[in-house]
């Protein structure tokens, strides 16, 4: 018969039963805690690196912000500027900136539109240049057609230095008044005015001779749009013309003084109170040009004949009567080269592209 268990032993049964639960308890226990660990650190790094990656986005985003608004301004100031300086403008279609400019329904409007329809179907004139409106323009149209056509120099500038006209003035026609010639807006330059003129006399020829020296039209064409930028070398340029103008009336005067026969544009500029000699034509008329007013009708003459070009001008308010073409001057020599402008008002021109 077996003995009895004694209660010692099943005590200690269940105790060793615990601590066996204990110590897998423990083994459990420490795994996790290190995965909990290892977890709020790589979530913490996470977290920051996530951070960190939105914040640099941010940054890039707010540079690339400031970064493309400064590029915009920067690109949209030199749009400006060359805009600005640009005083023959491209090419457009003649009947697209009739449109654009004549929308309303007033009769000046209609006879505006008649007028750029008959120039296009008409007299075959299909674009427009633009030429910047101030009081050079008149000037500024028929130079910049003169370069971009290649035309070469009038006889008479063949046969003299234009460089030498001031002085020549001065010394061999004593004409000392030319100290009071104002270039456009400069009202006196005293002694110093042979030296400017000079300067910008020396300036047309070379330019002249230069572009009458290029074959390639589309050459030219690239040439004046660089030359036609550059206001500092154009205000030289029409100064040049002016003073050209000057000349030739002086040379007229000292004709008809002894009775030389002169052509009938100039016995009109003579006759008149405000320009009976150079002296009181410079004074009165051609100081202002390019200052408080442009070329008058009579200055139009006397700029085609200095330049030996005849000027035909279309002016679209004259539609339907006899002085909607006019040319300038009236009889020009066969041999002359022809260019053309329009305007709308007399006071600004612009450049037809045939």
């Amino acid at each position: 018969m077996a003995a009895p268990r004694s209660p010692g032993r099943q005590r200690e049964r269940p105790r060793a039963a615990a601590a066996g639960s204990d110590q897998v308890h423990s083994w459990t226990l420490v795994p996790s805690q290190a995965l909990d660990t290892a977890w709020r650190i790589a979530k913490g790094s996470v977290m920051m690196a996530v951070s960190l990656l939105v914040a640099t986005l941010c940054y890039f985003r707010r540079l690339q912000l400031y970064l493309g608004h400064r590029l915009k301004w920067w690109i949209g100031y030199l749009q400006r500027k060359f805009k600005r300086n640009l005083s023959v403008e491209a090419e457009v279609d003649l009947l697209s900136y009739c449109a654009r400019e004549w929308k309303g329904e007033t009769p000046h409007a209609k006879l505006m539109r008649k007028a750029y329809e008959d120039l296009f179907w008409r007299h075959h004139i299909k674009c427009v240049r633009q030429v910047k409106r101030d009081n050079y323009d008149a000037l500024r149209s028929v130079l910049f057609q003169i370069f971009s056509q290649g035309l070469s120099f009038p006889s008479w500038m063949k046969e003299k230095d234009i460089v030498k006209l001031p002085e020549k003035l001065l010394f061999s026609q004593g004409c000392n008044w030319i100290q009071q010639y104002s270039f456009g807006p400069e009202k006196y330059t005293g002694s110093n005015v042979f030296g400017k003129l000079r300067k910008c006399v020396e300036l047309l020829k070379t330019q002249w001779t230069e572009f009458s020296g290029i074959k390639d039209y589309h050459k030219r064409g690239s040439m004046c749009n660089i030359l036609f930028s550059d206001a500092i070398l154009e205000y030289k340029l029409y100064e040049a013309l002016k003073f050209i103008m000057l000349y030739q009336v002086t040379e007229v005067y000292e004709q008809m003084k002894t009775n030389k026969i002169i052509p009938s544009l100039f016995r009109l500029l003579f006759s008149r109170e405000t320009s009976s000699d150079p002296l009181s034509f410079m004074m009165n008329h051609l100081n202002s040009v390019g200052d408080t007013c442009g070329l008058e009708q009579i200055d139009m003459f006397i700029l085609g004949y200095s330049l030996e070009v005849k000027i035909k001008v279309f002016r679209l308010f004259k539609f339907n009567s006899r002085d909607f073409a006019m040319c300038y001057p009236e009889e020009p020599l066969p041999e002359w080269p022809e260019i053309s402008l329009l305007t709308e008002n007399d006071r600004h021109y612009h450049i037809p592209v045939f």
